[in-house]
């Protein structure tokens, strides 16, 4: 082995300091809470920042096509031709004809502005993310001319519920001898949805395509299509096929590019998170070297006495190395059992929180989602816990080192 019983037999007793070495045993305590609670914290906050990407991931490609489609000269008139010509692109899983407008909906004395989409029964029901999210009301009910599918927020600031009615207004209106008057048509809500990203339940409503078609004057017609593929995070190749396909007479959305600075500013907000919260890890091993060049200079007698009856630089040095690495060990073993608990129990803890302070801790209108997500990556779980296992080793060799030269004659002829 690489200790011995003798050198793991003195670490020991070193690390269980008497009175008189009080001191010296609450710098090692504050050490490895130190340590414990800096990478319970980098689990936790990167975990949370996975989870928040994750989630908003999940659900901005679960409501929007990775690819959008448009004409530069208005509406797809042949949408139904335009799908199947790109269908059997190898990397395309899908594609959803689609209209989408701009709308005012008002409901009694409520208005507020929405963004309504006309699709397909069956297209709707392959957003899984709409269909198994439905918190009232059926999608078996989604056909016709007059109905509507809203989103939870939305329908509460409406004061509506499925079998109420709601009325749909645009300004794209129609041209009479009393000039242009606004489009209006009244639908009855039959189902609502809950996605839990804020942004998407208080501004999205759905309508069948031939009620979108009617309405926003769109007669066989269409005005985007969605296109799914088999893997979001390579969109160059599907893209690059659809132009070739195509030509310039379209124009192409991917969601990378439209979400970019998005998701480019949540990866930096998490590589400097990372960054800040390593500091803590870092002043916990400057913690444990100055512990141990105390305790080192504390047991110069005994060094001494043990070099005289036989104890080798080696030995000295590895007997140091054990009282220091033990420390960084227990502490990341502590901070990784209670970052991972944390994690496991997030929401659990949010809304105990919430209850003990009575305040909200986790605003959905700022932060977009209802849930505080955590999404542990065992990858950076071990790279942290490496990291702090290398900082607490790195931290003492040098009182280790010093331990090891120390002159027992000199050691002695000062006590």
């Amino acid at each position: 082995m690489m200790f011995s019983a003798f050198e793991r037999m003195v670490a020991m007793r070193y690390l269980r300091a008497r009175r008189r070495e009080g001191f010296i045993s609450v710098i090692a305590g504050f050490s490895l809470l130190g340590i414990g609670l800096g990478v319970a914290t980098l689990i936790i906050v990167m975990s949370v920042m996975n989870g928040f990407r994750a989630e908003l991931l999940t659900r901005i490609l679960g409501l929007n096509g990775h690819i959008t489609i448009t004409s530069a000269n208005g509406p797809l008139l042949d949408y139904k031709g335009i799908a199947d010509a790109i269908r059997d692109i190898p990397q395309i899983v899908s594609v959803t004809p689609m209209i989408e407008g701009q709308v005012m909906i008002t409901a009694g004395s409520q208005a507020a502005g929405a963004l309504v989409r006309g699709m397909e029964l069956e297209d709707l029901r392959k957003h899984k993310v709409i269909a198994d999210h439905i918190v009232a009301g059926s999608l078996d009910d989604f056909k016709g001319t007059d109905v509507i599918a809203l989103g939870s927020r939305l329908a509460a600031r409406m004061g509506v519920t499925t079998g109420g009615e709601v009325t749909l207004v645009t300004p794209q209106g129609q041209t009479t001898l009393m000039g242009a008057i606004p489009r209006m048509k009244t639908y009855k809500v039959v189902a609502v949805f809950e996605i839990g990203m804020y942004e998407y339940d208080n501004s999205f409503a759905y309508v069948p395509m031939e009620a979108a078609q009617l309405y926003f004057k769109l007669p066989q017609a269409a005005n985007a299509l969605e296109v799914m593929v088999t893997d979001p995070d390579h969109m160059s190749a599907p893209v690059r096929e659809l132009y070739t396909r195509l030509g310039s007479a379209y124009r192409l959305f991917d969601w990378q590019g439209a979400n970019s600075s998005f998701f480019t500013a949540v990866q930096v907000e998490r590589n400097v998170m990372f960054i800040i919260l390593t500091l803590i890890i870092i002043v916990a091993a400057f913690n444990i070297i100055s512990g141990q060049i105390m305790l080192v200079k504390d047991k110069g007698r005994a060094i001494a006495i043990l070099r005289t009856m036989g104890a080798t630089r080696g030995m000295i040095m590895r007997i140091f190395l054990m009282t220091g690495a033990s420390i960084g060990i227990v502490g990341t073993a502590f901070g990784f059992g209670l970052g991972l608990a944390f994690c496991r129990n997030i929401e659990t803890i949010r809304q105990w929180l919430q209850k003990l302070t009575g305040t909200q801790l986790f605003s959905p209108e700022i932060y977009f989602l209802s849930k505080l997500p955590a999404v542990i990556d065992w990858n950076e779980v071990i790279a942290v816990v490496g990291m702090a296992l290398g900082l607490s080793l790195l931290a003492t060799l040098y009182p280790s080192w010093r331990a090891a030269r120390l002159d027992p004659v000199e050691a002695l002829r000062y006590e």
